[in-house]
């Protein structure tokens, strides 16, 4: 039977402060993709930011060696290379989602550093995150010589494909 309410609502070795930052975190970054209409949306940001605090934090407190912990930080940097590598696509001789796979890594290292500890660095990191994809998209949209290259040809590519939908 349980004794106290700290008891019921107790989840060690989790704790209720860094799930809610990484819900903090992970929808920081993710209502900037939604409201551009990325892939890597609220739901998706709040879900890989909060897996890797548990996958981490499971594996530090399973084995007790935070020193040794980039085994399994190892691990999931290989298996959100993956995720990434599944929002990227080829058309028309472009590949697209570059942005949003990078969105992935930056999200699952905000994770990580939930896990170890570091709540407030997470929640500075996700407005850099932010910063990075919005004040770059502003410089785009105001600084010509940036739209030259790829970014130009998908911009053209973008207008043209608008225009047949």
């Amino acid at each position: 039977m349980v004794d106290t309410i700290s008891e019921l609502i107790a989840i060690d070795p989790y704790n209720w402060n860094s799930i809610a930052t990484a819900i903090l975190c992970g929808s920081i970054v993710g209502l900037e993709r939604q409201l551009h209409g990325k892939p890597v949306g609220i739901r998706t940001s709040i879900l890989l930011v909060l897996s890797i605090y548990i996958f981490v934090t499971s594996y530090i407190s399973m084995t007790g060696d935070t020193a040794n912990s980039a085994r399994i930080i190892g691990q999931i940097v290989t298996g959100v290379g993956f995720l990434g590598a599944g929002v990227m696509l080829s058309k028309d001789g472009m590949v697209l989602g570059v942005t949003s796979a990078a969105t992935i890594w930056a999200l699952a290292s905000i994770g990580v550093c939930l896990a170890i500890g570091n709540l407030f660095a997470a929640i500075k990191l996700s407005l850099v995150v932010v910063f990075v994809l919005v004040g770059v998209d502003y410089l785009e949209n105001y600084v010509t010589s940036l739209t030259r290259g790829v970014h130009g040809k998908f911009t053209d590519w973008q207008r043209k494909s608008d225009k047949v939908d």
